[in-house]
């Protein structure tokens, strides 16, 4: 009876095998290929390069559905849903000869790859979107589950602080790790401290939170950071590499620009914590919103950041198109972290962008008024301030009496002299030219022409010349050089640039103007009459009738004449200056194609319903929820600035050719709380990230951390991190008590050799800031693109020619000789000393030491560290002590501090700013 019982048992238990086992295989038969993570990395290793955007070998290409579904040049169809019997691309792979077998002249796919692309067209051939490109959605928290009908509550982690530790811990859990412990207090506070302003804690700030025990202790301290001024210096510093800022137009000549008043918004807008979305919109489009103020106008400079070309014989219309390129893939790569750039030229390989996509984006800053003009044209001119009170009031005076629509022409023109025709854009010259291709001169007997000028209702011409000589006419003729005469003007002798106007009949349509000269004062050829930098037709200010009118009109010109103070910003064209986009066939802006209006890609979200076809419709478009990229690309990027390295690493690129993302669900979570828990707010983001254990952990690496995860990517520890040239430079001022917090303004140029700058063509010189301006922090430091400040190339910086997302982090031994060797580090590293010596005093050598080295780190000195650092004081002393010429030349006057005691001090305080603790966020 038990051996039935026992064989009755073997057999249940057989059967109940067989039938798991049959069900796993019908399972793993059936289980669903899932594109973007198992088919599209095929073909985007083995098939994109001979059939995608680039090239469709066979006319077949696999970077939309609709198109590898087609016929292909052999008349076969490469993919047939649900059939891979009888597609060709599954045949080609098996293949054994190599002439035949695809991919060709590569390596055949594996077994493995062969079975998923064959599982795949049997299930359908299902495209799907890569995750970065569908919408953002709230990630399910994975907290502990309960378990026994939920009457068992899941199992409580001590070690999570908020919801971003769930998404950490649960990967930790799958990798077989545990997080390490919470830093010690002395580290996190430098930690943090760096992380939110970019320098180290204040003394008052280090003491208030090292004794403070409370449970809340760290998140007041969080909170005072982020409500620190200083904020919004440290962010600014990251924004300028990706709105590609400097204080120079690039390219050869590299000559001054003056667009400081921008970073001084980011500074604002990053201190009052604008919501991101407003901020995206500002910089993209503030002058497009209603009733625009300065500072919005000021916002657009993002763009005004691109590069104009001075050198002469260049061709404008060339640069001003590299220009409104560059916005394009600024836009992208900086907003959306996508590598758009490519579409210029052909549909991208890799993503679901299209050719002609990339020029229905363009089209949105197409129509801008800058042509890479040198003035920078469009500028935003700023009034001292009596004359905005004059400006204010002219306004008043015009909308009073009737002129409201005017008043706006008339307000707009005082402050950016637009829209008005550059003189650079003439043609058909006969003794005249461009001179140094910018500005529009004239010899005797000169013509040129101003195409298709619209004149309905002008009756006024105010433009901006310089006469070399008197003596001579210019004539204003419609249509033809010997046409109808519109005006003849008599033209003065000038001392510099002036601003006039002349009257003419009203007039009306659209004609080619044409103007002559002739002064028989210019006796030699080649000898110029008179030149002009820009020409506007409109109507006489209005109100002539009215009281306080002779007033006005006086006002007006002076206002119209002041010297001001002026920043490039962005002007859309009015409508008869409107520019037609086309597509560029092969990217050639000189072989036009088709015709195309403004637009989004098809494969993101639609354009939003009623917003207008420009570019604040497509900031609009941006700063939508449905927008899959633009939230998770700056989430991602705000998690680089804190740890080291995104949750894709790729902060350029997330599209199917980016690093995989570590934490994909954390970083939808994230996204999707940013846009509407945080309502945009970059503070409320990066207060939870550091408010997280995941932040708050210890930076030592065991063992097993070192070989199950050397980079770091599970957050099982904390980043140890190289700070960045600004932090770098901030915290030698920061420690050596020369900090100035003397905030916005133009930039400042502090210490360094004589010989960087070679500006043959402006004469230009880098000249040494004084009154302190010298230690000013690294954001204020004036930044010429074709040598920027050498320290900061040293530790990565950028030249900001182009935008850069990120910065690639390097080790080389030209770091260190500019830490132990740069000027500014010796100066740093001299009044650094000083300090130790006020607090400490310089007999206890041991102790001053300790002191220095609290000061700088916020923890005590180990003995080890004392011991070599004391080692170092005695070797450096025994040399000044026998040479009182060395000693007076490290401290560089003579002072009260010109002894070897300090000489040697100094030494210390250089080896202490340059320790790899000090240059490192632990």
């Amino acid at each position: 009876m038990f051996e039935w019982k026992h064989k009755k048992l073997l057999l249940i238990v057989s059967l109940v095998i067989i039938i798991a086992a049959s069900a796993f295989i019908i399972s793993a038969r059936n289980t669903s290929i899932d594109f973007s993570t198992q088919v599209k990395p095929i073909l985007n290793q083995n098939c994109i390069t001979c059939h995608g955007g680039v090239r469709r070998q066979g006319n077949f290409s696999l970077l939309f559905r609709s198109e590898a579904l087609k016929k292909t040049k052999s008349g076969k169809y490469a993919i047939v849903p649900g059939h891979a019997d009888r597609s060709e691309m599954i045949r080609r792979i098996k293949l054994t000869d190599p002439e035949d077998r695809m991919p060709y002249k590569h390596k055949p796919l594996s077994k493995d790859d062969i079975d998923i692309l064959t599982k795949w067209i049997n299930q359908g051939a299902k495209w799907g979107d890569h995750w970065a490109y569908v919408p953002v959605k709230n990630e399910e928290v994975p907290v502990p589950k309960s378990s026994f009908f939920g009457l068992i509550p899941g199992k409580k982690i001590d070690w999570v602080k908020n919801d971003i530790d769930y998404f950490i811990y649960d990967k930790l859990k799958k990798e077989n790790l545990q997080p390490s412990p919470e830093a010690d207090k002395a580290t996190l506070l430098r930690r943090v401290s760096l992380d939110i302003t970019g320098l180290p804690p204040t003394e008052s700030l280090a003491n208030q939170f090292l004794i403070d025990n409370s449970n809340d202790a760290y998140e007041k301290l969080v909170d005072s950071l982020l409500a620190s001024q200083h904020y919004g210096e440290r962010f600014t510093s990251m924004w300028l590499d990706l709105a590609r800022y400097a204080d120079t137009k690039g390219y050869e000549r590299d000559d001054s620009r003056s667009i400081w008043r921008y970073r001084d918004y980011l500074i604002n807008a990053f201190n009052e914590d604008k919501p991101y979305d407003q901020f995206l919109i500002e910089q993209l489009a503030g002058d497009l919103l209603p009733g625009a103020t300065d500072e919005q106008l000021i916002a657009t400079a993002f763009n005004r950041n691109t590069m104009t070309n001075d050198e002469g014989g260049t061709d404008n219309e060339e640069f001003r198109t590299a220009a409104v390129i560059d916005r394009v893939n600024t836009t992208w790569q900086a907003l959306m972290g996508t590598t758009f750039a490519c579409v210029q030229c052909h549909s991208h390989p890799y993503d679901p962008f299209k050719h002609e996509e990339y020029y229905k984006f363009l089209a949105f800053y197409n129509d801008t008024r800058d042509e890479d003009t040198q003035a920078d044209y469009p500028l935003l001119r700023t009034y001292k301030k009596e004359d905005s009170a004059k400006l204010i009031h002219l306004v008043d005076w015009f909308n009073k009496n009737g002129y409201k629509q005017r008043a706006e022409e008339i307000y707009t023109f005082l402050k950016t002299w637009q829209p008005a025709i550059n003189s650079l854009t003439a043609d058909s010259f006969v003794n005249s030219e461009l001179s140094d291709t910018k500005w529009l001169i004239f010899r005797n007997h000169a013509i040129a022409r101003l195409k298709k000028v619209d004149l309905e209702q002008k009756s006024e011409l105010i433009y901006r010349f310089n006469a070399f000589t008197s003596d001579g006419v210019y004539t204003i003729h419609l249509d033809r050089p010997d046409g109808p005469v519109l005006k003849t003007i008599a033209v003065q002798k000038t001392k510099a640039w002036t601003i006039t106007s002349v009257n003419f009949p009203v007039a009306s349509g659209v004609h080619d103007l044409y103007l002559t000269y002739i002064n028989p004062g210019l006796k030699k050829p080649d000898a110029s009459g008179m030149i002009f930098d820009w020409f506007y037709f409109t109507q006489p200010l209005p109100g002539n009738d009215k009281e306080g009118y002779v007033e006005v009109k006086k006002t007006f010109w002076e206002l119209l004449n002041a010297s001001v103070e002026t920043t490039p910003v962005m002007m859309d064209n009015p409508m008869d200056m409107h520019r037609t986009t086309h597509v560029f066939v092969k990217g050639n802006w000189l072989v036009k194609g088709d015709v195309v209006e403004p637009g989004v890609p098809e494969s993101l979200n639609p354009f939003p319903n009623k917003a207008p076809r420009n570019r604040l419709g497509m900031a609009l478009w941006l700063t939508s929820k449905q927008n899959p990229l633009t939230a998770r690309t700056m989430v991602n990027r705000i998690w680089e600035q804190l740890f080291g390295k995104g949750l894709v690493e790729t902060l350029e690129d997330m599209g199917t050719q980016g690093a995989v993302p570590t934490h994909r669900e954390l970083l939808d979570y994230l996204s999707w709380h940013f846009m509407n828990d945080y309502k945009w707010s970059v503070k409320k983001l990066i207060k939870e990230i550091v408010l997280s254990a995941t932040y708050r952990q210890d930076a030592r690496v065991t063992k097993e951390l070192a070989e199950k995860d050397p980079f770091n990517n599970y957050y099982a520890r904390g980043s140890r991190v190289r700070l960045s040239a600004e932090e770098i430079h901030d915290q030698a001022l920061a420690v050596s008590g020369l900090l100035s917090e003397k905030m916005f303004g133009p930039s400042v140029m502090p210490w360094q050799p004589a010989g960087i700058w070679l500006s043959p063509w402006s004469g230009q010189y880098w000249v040494n800031s004084k009154d302190g301006d010298q230690y000013r922090r690294a954001v204020y430091t004036y930044w010429k693109r074709t040598a920027p400040y050498p320290a900061m190339i040293s530790f990565d910086g950028a030249s900001r020619e182009a935008c850069m997302a990120r910065r690639i982090v390097t080790n080389t031994p030209l770091q260190a000789l500019v830490t132990l060797n740069d000027s500014f580090y010796l100066d740093a590293s001299r009044h650094f000393a000083y300090r130790m010596i006020e607090k400490a005093g310089i007999k206890d050598v041991a102790k001053t030491i300790q002191c220095g080295y609290q000061m700088a780190l916020e923890k005590p000195i180990t003995p080890p560290k004392l011991a070599a650092l004391e080692k170092l004081y005695k070797k450096a002393y025994n040399e000044f002590a026998k040479n009182e010429e060395k000693t007076c030349e490290l401290i560089g006057e003579k002072n009260e501090h010109d002894n070897p005691e300090t000489a040697s001090l100094v030494i210390v305080a250089n080896a202490i700013l340059n320790l790899d603790e000090l240059i490192t966020k632990n």
